[in-house]
Order: C-alpha cells, then structure tokens, then sequence
C-alpha cells in the first residue's frame, strides 16, 4: 500500500513538472535593453583649408542689368584679400565670377563649394565678368588656417567659420567687429566703448570706415577709408546698428547725406543709391572663399 503511493506522488510530481519545463522552453525571450542615447559633442580647431582670398555676394536680377549680364547667376567679388591667391591673379573689386574650372558659378554658396573641393596648390581657372566683357584668371589656391567646428565622431560633419578680415595695425584693446554695408559700400567697425580710438580720430562716437567698395555709391559720394560716420541724414549714429536702422527708414529715399569726420573736421557728403536693387544686393549675405 504504502509502495504505491510512493510511487503515484512520484508520477504526479513528474507531470507536474514536465508542463513547467515544456514552458520555459517555449517563452519569448526579453526584449532587448534600449541603447544608451549618444551625445552629439562638438569643438573647435584650427585646420587647414584650400583658399582663394575674396569675398563674394550672390547676383540679383537688377544687378545683372546693371552689370550688363546676359542672365542672373555668378557672384559678384566685395572683397579681395591683400597677397591672397586671388590677389595675385588679378581678380578685383567688382569683378563678377561666372565659371570656375570650366563650370558655370549659380551663386557665392556653390563658389565656396568648390573652392573648398579644389585641393591646396592646384590652380583654377576663373572666368569673370568685368567692365561689360568676359575674360579668363588663372589662381593657384593657397592653405589657410581657419577656425572649425567638428563633430568628431557624430555623423562626421565639419563647419567652416570664415577667417575674420585682417585687424588694422592700430592696437586696440578688444576685439572688435568688422560690420559691412553693401547698400553704402564700406566696411566699418564702431567706436563705441574705445574712448582712446575716438579721441585719436576726433569724435566722441560713430563708426570708423576700414574701406571702401569701388564704383560703390560710398565712393562715388567721396567718402574714403579713416573717414567716420557720425550721422545718416538727420539721424545720428554711434554704432553700426544705428547705420542699419537709419538706411532701412531711407528706403524711400535715393539720394542722402552722410557726415563723416574728416581730420577732425565735419563734412557732410551726399550719397545717392543707384537703383532699389541696390537695397536687395544690400540684403544678400556675403561669403568667403
């Protein structure tokens, strides 16, 4: 009696047992952990880039009449660098560049482009538009250090932050920043908070002008590179964005005056805007390559 029930709990536990197993075997397994999320980090280096030395602004449809364009594309040279590639091949203020290598140029973001694909030491062959006629430069690119932003190892994309225009030989205290109107055709820098600068040109405040476009209605008006602009019409200005604020209340007006200070004396110069496209060129982001 007792040999059989030992041996019926036996049987029972097995058949318990085997429905538990078979379970086990049979369960889904765990869904995998979910992956730790990446850190997108970015930093700054210097690296060296292919550079041709100019700066440069897309073409509007009332520039490309003005300029005697047959259709809208290129981008139009605002700046040449001092012993810069381009220098040296003879491109210029104003010059308008339509081919690259053979290419036709659409605008200044496809220029830089291609700039930027051109390896160090290899030269391009530049097509520009000058004075109503086509004509060929050759430029050999040279490296030039710049800042970059990389993301290291997150997608593998890198930044490029255009170089900053050379610094006058004046030492300054701070850092200062380089502003540029296409509108008028300078680049100045303001001199608010450098007393010791603005005494030095013999004014209390206003914008010191670095240089001055060719054939620009800055240049056309007289106003010439050490000049400072102390007032736009009847606004005065002690800071670029004063500059800015004062000509997009002119929009309605062609011809100005601006007074610069000149040798430590005031001067007022008329300026006068050559058409309504020169206030969408003045819109226009320029770029360097």
């Amino acid at each position: 009696m007792r040999i059989n029930l030992a041996i019926g709990m036996a049987s029972l536990a097995a058949a318990l047992a085997v429905p538990a197993a078979f379970s086990q075997a049979t369960a889904p397994p765990a869904p995998p952990a979910p992956p730790r999320a990446r850190i997108a980090t970015a930093f700054f280096a210097q690296k060296e880039t292919p550079w041709l030395g100019i700066g440069v602004v897309d073409i509007t449809g009332d520039r490309a009449k003005a300029l005697k364009l047959k259709d809208e594309h290129g981008a139009e040279v605002t700046q040449v660098e001092e012993d810069s590639p381009a220098a040296k091949a003879g491109i210029k203020e104003g010059d308008v560049v339509l081919e690259y290598n053979g290419q036709r140029v659409e605008g200044q973001e496809q220029l830089g482009r291609m700039v930027r694909e051109t390896p160090v030491g290899r030269q391009a062959k530049i097509g520009v538009w000058r004075n109503g006629a086509a004509q060929t430069l050759t430029a050999t690119l040279a490296s030039h250090k710049g800042m970059v932003m990389d993301s290291g190892d997150w997608g593998g994309y890198t930044v490029k932050i255009p170089p900053m225009p050379p610094m006058p030989t004046i030492e300054i205290p701070q850092i200062q920043a380089i502003w540029q109107s296409v509108t008028l055709g300078i680049v100045g820098e303001p001199l608010e908070r450098q007393a010791q600068l603005a005494e030095f040109f013999g004014v209390k405040e206003g914008v010191l002008v670095k240089s001055v476009t060719r054939n620009s209605a800055a240049e056309k008006a007289g106003i010439k590179a050490g000049d400072v602009i102390v007032k736009v019409d009847d606004t005065n200005v002690s800071s670029t964005h004063d500059i800015s604020s004062a000509l997009r209340q002119l929009r309605s007006k062609r011809t100005f005056t601006v007074t610069v200070v000149r040798n430590r004396k005031e001067m007022p110069l008329t300026v006068t805007l050559e058409s309504a496209g020169m206030r969408e060129h003045a819109a226009a982001a320029e770029s360097h390559c």
